[in-house]
């Protein structure tokens, strides 16, 4: 019995010992305390409120997209041009690349030229990442397959067509391409048969990739006078 009492004594005076202890602590940095608190609680706050107005920002930028695309398919061209133009200016949003990208190719199908400058500011720009900036120079050189060297078109589009990149498909077909242009059958058939033998080509790509290498198979096409 002694014992336990013993043992009650000492923890009773351990924790008034560690009472006295928080109230000296409190005492002396309750004010800093407090501040850390209201920091924290503000800053979480601040953060979702933050969050709210990209979600918000993100929401009403989706319902532009969609109601500029929406113009475009009832052939309202300047409209949907005008909206798409906007968004862009917007910069801080994915639907603001999206209506970049979208205006190029609304341009692109009007006049090919103007669609890859287009473009290629989009490859020019430094606060685009490099992804998407590989994607507007694939698809500028798409625009000039017919009115520059390919020569050119391969030098940008090479690059592209290793193993790991994402484009690789489509800059694949684009050197192909540009080879039947140049009449270089052996450049052509090597990037076919690279497109053949991966194992991730798109079926709609295997699908042209038949007319591609019969046009191969073929050989260059003879221009009689």
């Amino acid at each position: 019995m002694a014992t336990n009492r013993n043992d009650e004594f000492i923890r009773e005076v351990d924790e008034e010992y560690r009472r006295d202890q928080l109230a000296k602590i409190w005492e002396r940095y309750s004010g800093l305390i407090i501040a850390v608190v209201v920091l924290v609680v503000g800053g979480i706050g601040g953060w979702r409120y933050w969050q709210h107005a990209q979600e918000t920002r993100a929401q009403a930028a989706a319902v532009q997209f969609e109601n500029a695309l929406k113009l475009s398919n009832e052939d309202k061209s300047q409209e949907a041009d005008a909206a798409l133009e906007a968004l862009a200016k917007e910069g801080d949003t994915g639907y603001s690349l999206l209506a970049r990208f979208r205006l190029a190719a609304e341009r692109g199908q009007q006049n090919a030229e103007q669609g890859a400058a287009a473009y290629d500011a989009l490859a020019n720009d430094s606060g685009v990442a490099p992804l998407w900036r590989d994607l507007a120079r694939l698809r500028a050189a798409w625009l000039r397959l017919d009115t520059i060297e390919p020569a050119q078109i391969r030098q940008t589009v090479e690059p592209m067509a290793a193993p790991a990149n994402a484009w690789r498909h489509s800059a694949r077909e684009l050197l192909g391409l540009s080879g039947l242009k140049a009449g270089d059958m052996d450049y052509a058939g090597r990037w076919f048969d690279q497109i053949a033998a991966d194992r991730e080509t798109p079926p709609a790509l295997r699908q042209r990739l038949a007319v591609y290498t019969a046009l191969v198979a073929g050989g260059p096409v003879q221009v009689t006078q």
